[in-house]
């Protein structure tokens, strides 16, 4: 049996679908109505730049340029601001919060866990973050659109725990993607997927201890972790394998 050697102590924590619940569909609906455009053809042509997006190389301003010129419409500066205004408050109004998120940072942070938000996501993200209130929650926040790398590259789980000063041994990533999950444990990073009833939209993955809520997950990190790789953790006489 791989001896013990102390608990968590940097966790890494996704945004959407882990600590906030979001309503993706309705904001994209909203845009397409302000753009006049089909909805489901810009909700195509919009999830086709989600990587340009996400790894920095479009900003939201050319991103809504290329969705709008895809969709047949003439890319107007003046819409495009307009676009771009407009989903900086869709998309505080279609995200939420989850109950037990700042209970979590909360207690974390009384722990002496270390925490930082990792994320897929554009530049309008930041802003909203701060608008919830969570960014002075975390001890550091690591955006994909500003690391210029994205979940599940080892890079991005790697430069969340230089920014916490953490080794991959000595922590955990709370994600609800299994393939983000699998990029945590490439990197050396013990993960746990969060299934939210009502929120999720990945099934439990078996190869990952799941817990339904953040509530659920920080006993768990409160326990010994066992010395393998990626690390596990320890409940009495039962070790939850990957």
């Amino acid at each position: 049996m791989p001896a013990t050697h102390g608990r968590v102590k940097a966790c890494l924590l996704d945004v959407y679908d882990t600590i906030l619940a979001s309503h993706f569909p309705g904001r994209l609906a909203a845009l397409a109505g302000l753009a006049d455009v089909p909805a489901e053809r810009f909700r195509t042509e919009w999830l086709s730049l989600a990587h340009e997006r996400d790894t920095g190389q479009l900003p939201m301003a050319a991103a809504f340029a290329r969705a709008l010129a895809a969709c047949g419409r003439d890319p107007d500066p003046g819409l495009v601001q307009r676009l771009v205004e407009a989903d900086a408050e869709l998309i505080v109004t279609h995200t939420e919060v989850c109950p037990d998120t700042v209970p979590f940072l909360e207690t974390a942070r009384r722990e002496g866990i270390r925490v930082a938000l990792v994320s897929n996501c554009a530049d309008n993200t930041r802003p909203m973050l701060a608008v919830k209130g969570l960014l002075d929650l975390a001890d550091a926040v690591v955006l994909s659109c500003e690391a210029g790398v994205a979940k599940p590259d080892p890079e991005i789980y790697l430069a969340a725990l230089q920014e916490l000063g953490a080794q991959p041994s000595d922590a955990v990533m709370l994600d609800d993607q299994p393939r983000f999950c699998a990029g945590a444990e490439a990197a050396g990073v013990r993960a746990i997927q969060v299934v939210r009833p009502g929120v999720a939209s990945h099934p439990a993955d078996a190869r990952f201890l799941s817990v339904p809520s953040l509530r659920d997950a920080l006993p768990l990190m409160l326990l010994p972790l066992i010395g393998t790789d990626p690390p596990r953790l320890a409940y009495g006489s039962r070790v939850y394998l990957s």
